[in-house]
C-alpha cells in the first residue's frame, strides 16, 4: 500500500481525487458491507447471480436479483415457456434421461403454477381476500391447464421410470384433479399403486380407466397383471397361515412330548432336514422326526440322517450305516461301539443302541439344538480316552 500510495504522490492524485474518478458501484448485493472479513465478502458476493457458482439450490423468491435474472432468460409468454419446458423434457424422455426430463417437466409446472396464481391474485379485489377468487376462463388459461395437465402427466411417467412410485400417484392425482377422464393418469396411477402392493386402490383407478374405455389396451393388460398379484399375494397368505398352523402343530407335539429345543442363532446348513410331523405336517396323530448328526470323532468323520424318528433307535440306522467305508479296521459296528450326547446341563449322556429316540429326548436331558441333535459314536476300546479328552477339552472352553 506504500507503494501504491508514494506513486499516486509521484503522479500528482490524491485518494480523494481517485475516489471521485472510479465509476459507482451498482446498489444492491454488490455494495459490500463494511468491515466484513475475506470469506465474509466472498460468501456475500455469491449473492449475486453474476458471482453465482451453483444455482442449484438457490431459490429465486430468496434473491430477487435470480429472480430478475431468470425472468430475462425466458422472455416468452408463461404458456411459451412451459411449451418449451414441456419439449424439452420429452426429448431427455426419449432418451431415457429420467431425472432431466423430471426437470423440465417440474420448471414447466412452476412456470403454470406461477401465472395461475397472479391471475387468480389478480380477479381478487382487495377487500374481499377471505373469498374463493373465480376468475373468468379465457382461452389463455384454458391452454394453460390443458398443458399443465400434461405436465403432470409426463413428470408421473418419470417418477415411474425413476420407481419413485408415492411420486408417481401424487401427479396422477394432480393430473386427474384438472380431468377426472384423464387415461394415462389413471393408468400410471394405477401401475405405481401395482408396484407397491396397494391392490384394492390399483384396481379402483384401473376400473375407471376401463369404465371410460373398455377396450384401452394398456389398461386391460394391467388389470391382468392386478389379478395376477392378488393370486399371488392370496397364495403367499394362505401358505403363510398353513406354515404357522404347522408350526403351532409341531411346537404342541415337542411340549407334550417333553422334547426341549434351543436356538443359538447359528444354525447349521442341513438342506431340506428339519424337525417335523410325518406323515402329515398338519395332522396332530403325525409323529416326530429329527435330523440326526453322527459323529466319530476319533476319526474325524461324520454321517447324516436327515429324518430320524422318535420311534426308532440308533441300532436300526446302524444296520445300513455299518460297515463304513472309511473304515479299514472294521472297527465300527453295532456291537462294537458306544453312543453318547451331550447333556443340556453339560457333561455326556450315553444314548443306548436299542433305546428309542423318543425316551432320549423326552427325559429332557438331551436337548434339540438349532434343529439337530448331535451323537458321539465311540469304538469301545477307546472310549474312555475319548471321555477323557472330551472333558479336558470342554473344561477349557
Amino acid at each position: 500500500m506504500d507503494k501504491v500510495a508514494s506513486k499516486m504522490a509521484d503522479l500528482g492524485v490524491s485518494e480523494a481525487g481517485l475516489a471521485a474518478a472510479m465509476p459507482a458501484l451498482p446498489p444492491g448485493r454488490l455494495a459490500l458491507k463494511p468491515g466484513l472479513t475475506v470469506d465474509e465478502t466472498v460468501a456475500e458476493l455469491k449473492q449475486h447471480p453474476l458471482f453465482m457458482t451453483d444455482l442449484d439450490d438457490t431459490d429465486p423468491a430468496d434473491n430477487p436479483d435470480l429472480a430478475a435474472l431468470q425472468a430475462l432468460a425466458f422472455d416468452g409468454t408463461p404458456l411459451e415457456n412451459a411449451t418449451n419446458f414441456k419439449e424439452q423434457g420429452n426429448e431427455c424422455f426419449r432418451a431415457k434421461r429420467w431425472a432431466d426430463a423430471k426437470e423440465f417437466y417440474t420448471k414447466g409446472i412452476a412456470v403454470l403454477l406461477s401465472s395461475d396464481l397472479k391471475r387468480k391474485n389478480a380477479a381478487t379485489p382487495p377487500s374481499s381476500q377471505d373469498t374463493t377468487p373465480t376468475p373468468t376462463p379465457t382461452p389463455e388459461s384454458t391452454e394453460e391447464l390443458t398443458l399443465l395437465e400434461s405436465l403432470y402427466v409426463n413428470r408421473a411417467a418419470t417418477h415411474l421410470s425413476l420407481r419413485n412410485h408415492r411420486s408417481t400417484t401424487l401427479d396422477c392425482a394432480a393430473a386427474l384433479r384438472l380431468n377426472p377422464a384423464n387415461l394415462k393418469a389413471l393408468y400410471r396411477s394405477a401401475r405405481a399403486l401395482l408396484l407397491t402392493d396397494r391392490l384394492p386402490a390399483a384396481r379402483d383407478a384401473c376400473e375407471r380407466g376401463l369404465a371410460l374405455s373398455p377396450t384401452n389396451p394398456p389398461l386391460l393388460a394391467l388389470s391382468a397383471d392386478i389379478t395376477a398379484r392378488e393370486a399371488q399375494l392370496a397364495a403367499k397368505e394362505a401358505a403363510e397361515a398353513r406354515a404357522a398352523h404347522r408350526e403351532r402343530l409341531l411346537r404342541a407335539a415337542l411340549a407334550a412330548r417333553g422334547i426341549v429345543t434351543r436356538e443359538t442363532g447359528r444354525p447349521p446348513e442341513m438342506e431340506d432336514a428339519r424337525v417335523k410331523l410325518v406323515p402329515d405336517e398338519e395332522s396332530a396323530e403325525s409323529s416326530v422326526v429329527v435330523p440326526v448328526l453322527l459323529l466319530y470323532p476319533e476319526d474325524g468323520e461324520t454321517d447324516f440322517i436327515k429324518a430320524f424318528g422318535e420311534a426308532e433307535t440308533l441300532g436300526q440306522h446302524f444296520g445300513y450305516v455299518f460297515p463304513l467305508p472309511w473304515d479299514r479296521e472294521g472297527r465300527y459296528t453295532a456291537g462294537g461301539v458306544e453312543c453318547f450326547a451331550e447333556a443340556a446341563a453339560g457333561g455326556l449322556v450315553k444314548v443306548g443302541k436299542g433305546v428309542v429316540l423318543l425316551k432320549v429326548l423326552g427325559e429332557g436331558m438331551v436337548e434339540v439344538v438349532d434343529g439337530l441333535v448331535k451323537v458321539f459314536v465311540v469304538p469301545k476300546g477307546r472310549v474312555e480316552g475319548w471321555v477323557a479328552r472330551w472333558k479336558e477339552t470342554k473344561g477349557r472352553r
